[in-house]
């Protein structure tokens, strides 16, 4: 399995749930191996976000005899982010997509971050990633301008323009929403 060979430390599969019968059930369901360890907060977390988002939270699951949790040698979830047989679900689904995105992101950093495991982590808000300093240096402007304590990061094979610096997650996901509804499309970085 590609995940065990690359060493990762948590496994995350997203997927949409089917049933039998078109439109008799809807809702996000969340599978695990078992019903323990931070794979079981995890589900719920993401579980409980996208409960937030609108869809009907059937659950965490176990589910011991299902090949890719059964193989993957770190904590392992497989998201059913809605029914593809639920007309209620498909227009959630269509209709607050990224919502759904961040949702499922949102439930694994809260996971990780009551487990203690992103200790010392230091968040910004990434806004744009550019091969062109030009085309860089025109976001940064527009994010000064708008009074965004905004600034390049150049250290890698990318131009990044990045907004804040934050020891909380939460005040990076504030930033990140303050920039979202300024119009720019944004990623939390560590």
């Amino acid at each position: 399995m590609e995940a065990n060979n690359a060493g990762v430390d948590f496994f995350v599969s997203i997927h949409r749930n089917s049933y039998p019968t078109d439109n008799d059930v809807s809702g996000v369901e969340t599978l695990v191996y078992d019903l323990s360890g931070i794979k079981y907060e995890m589900a719920q977390n993401i579980n409980d976000q996208l409960e937030a988002v609108g869809f009907v939270n059937l659950g965490v699951k176990a589910r011991p005899n299902l090949v890719v949790l059964k193989r993957t040698k770190m904590p392992a979830v497989l998201v059913e982010a809605g029914f593809i047989n639920s007309d209620v679900d498909n227009e959630l689904f269509d209709a607050n997509f990224e919502d759904i995105a961040q949702g499922i992101a949102r439930g694994i950093l809260d996971t990780l971050d009551g487990a203690g495991v992103l200790q010392d982590v230091y968040y910004r808000v990434q806004t744009g990633s550019f091969r062109n300093w030009e085309n860089a240096q025109r976001m940064l402007t527009e994010l000064l301008e708008q009074d965004f304590p905004a600034f390049i990061d150049d250290s890698g094979p990318y131009i990044r323009v990045q907004v804040g610096g934050y020891d909380d997650l939460n005040e990076a996901a504030a930033m990140e929403q303050r920039l979202k509804r300024a119009g720019y499309q944004t990623v939390i970085v560590s």
